[in-house]
């Protein structure tokens, strides 16, 4: 993983963010919240759970503050869809501001932090624990898609190659 990859994964999750975004505001307000056999319920559950572990993943490796709480307190990280879009859409222009401003020593080396989800100090490779961030993301955006579809919601493209100016 070099600087360019961090940067275009960085374009593809504002990209999908924004599209997801669009989808969901679609939906009525009770469909955001209806539980819908996901691993964090509803689909506002697990937009909240993606952007509290963005905040996480970003306070360690920028100056992003660590979010409150655990993975459980993740799930009413924001009241709705206003507040998670406005948070959403400012943790993205950050994460792409991160993303131009790394240079090959951010890339390299370990990163060493305490982990919840293990309950265990961890150390692994920084590009390792990137490229970890963005696949959560898309693994996350991928069972929102699937909740947004069920609930009569067209869903969205996310094909990487047809992201605009890649």
């Amino acid at each position: 993983m070099d600087q360019a990859d961090v940067q275009r994964l960085a374009r593809y999750n504002d990209w999908q963010n924004r599209l997801m975004q669009a989808e969901i505001a679609l939906l009525p307000p009770q469909d955001l919240t209806a539980q819908r056999g996901a691993f964090f319920g509803s689909i506002l559950a697990t937009a909240n759970h993606l952007l509290w572990a963005d905040r996480m993943w970003l306070s360690r490796l920028s100056d992003v503050a660590r979010p409150e709480g655990g993975i459980a307190d993740s799930l009413a990280l924001t009241d709705g869809l206003s507040e998670w879009s406005s948070e959403r859409q400012t943790l993205d222009a950050h994460m792409l501001g991160w993303a131009e401003a790394l240079g090959s020593a951010d890339l390299s080396g370990d990163l060493r932090w305490w982990s919840g989800a293990s309950g265990r100090e961890q150390q692994q490779p920084k590009a390792l624990c990137i490229a970890h961030m963005f696949n959560h993301q898309t693994h996350h955006r991928g069972q929102i898609h699937a909740m947004v579809t069920a609930a009569g919601g067209a869903g969205w493209v996310s094909d990487l190659f047809l992201m605009p100016s890649q």
